[in-house]
């Protein structure tokens, strides 16, 4: 039996035994975790998820993937250019079994992308975790985040609709961008197509000086 799941914004088809490389999860090597988006399983399709389906898989070991090279250059009166490599964190991991149902009854650690776990351990004392919303909720969470957020709209090249994406993947304070570590800057890249705009806006550096 095969199933295809969702995990940091790419979907995988795997099958019992298969041994992937996915975005880094929060999880120490030897650890059982559990994918609970699932789209399909066997001749079983989604709408666009599977409740109760869910791929379990043991974490074998944190890694990186091959260097990547980023060049920009910037064609103005005062122009630049910067050439800068990137490696990005992976978790290493190989499925263990595929459930069609019962999934939300086993209790097996939920697979949790590593910068959506630094967001939240950086809420402020005593704040209860956020839940995922259901895709026809979505909009009730973003407002609830905005009540007692800070403004991230304050921040360079943010607006209204950035703000809210930031605030779907719980990311709500100042901070909490400035933790952001390089890892959790290239995982928001990729995930929400920043293209390198965190880094060449000065976000990480604003939100230190708007924390305090």
């Amino acid at each position: 039996m095969f199933a295809v799941m969702k995990t940091g914004g790419k979907q995988y088809k795997v099958a019992s035994g298969d041994i992937l490389r996915v975005e880094k999860l929060a999880a120490a090597a030897g650890e059982t975790v559990q994918f609970n988006e699932i789209l399909m399983v066997g001749d079983t399709i989604g709408a666009p998820m599977i409740d109760g389906a869910a791929v379990q898989a043991e974490v074998i070991d944190q890694i990186k993937g091959d260097k990547t090279i980023n060049y920009v250059r910037r064609r103005r009166k005062h122009s630049s250019k910067r050439t800068k490599g990137h490696r990005q964190q992976l978790t290493l991991v190989k499925v263990t079994e595929i459930l069609a149902t019962g999934g939300d009854k086993t209790g097996v650690k939920a697979a949790i992308g590593a910068a959506i776990a630094s967001a939240m351990a950086h809420e402020a004392p005593g704040a209860a975790p956020k839940a995922k919303a259901a895709p026809a909720a979505k909009a009730a969470p973003a407002a609830k985040a905005a009540a007692g957020a800070d403004d991230l709209k304050v921040l360079s090249g943010v607006g209204p609709a950035l703000e809210k994406k930031l605030h779907e993947n719980g990311v709500t304070s100042f901070a909490q961008i400035a933790a952001w570590t390089e890892a959790d800057v290239a995982e928001m890249d990729e995930k929400l197509s920043f293209k390198g705009r965190i880094e060449r806006e000065g976000w990480i550096e604003q939100a230190k000086n708007l924390a305090n």
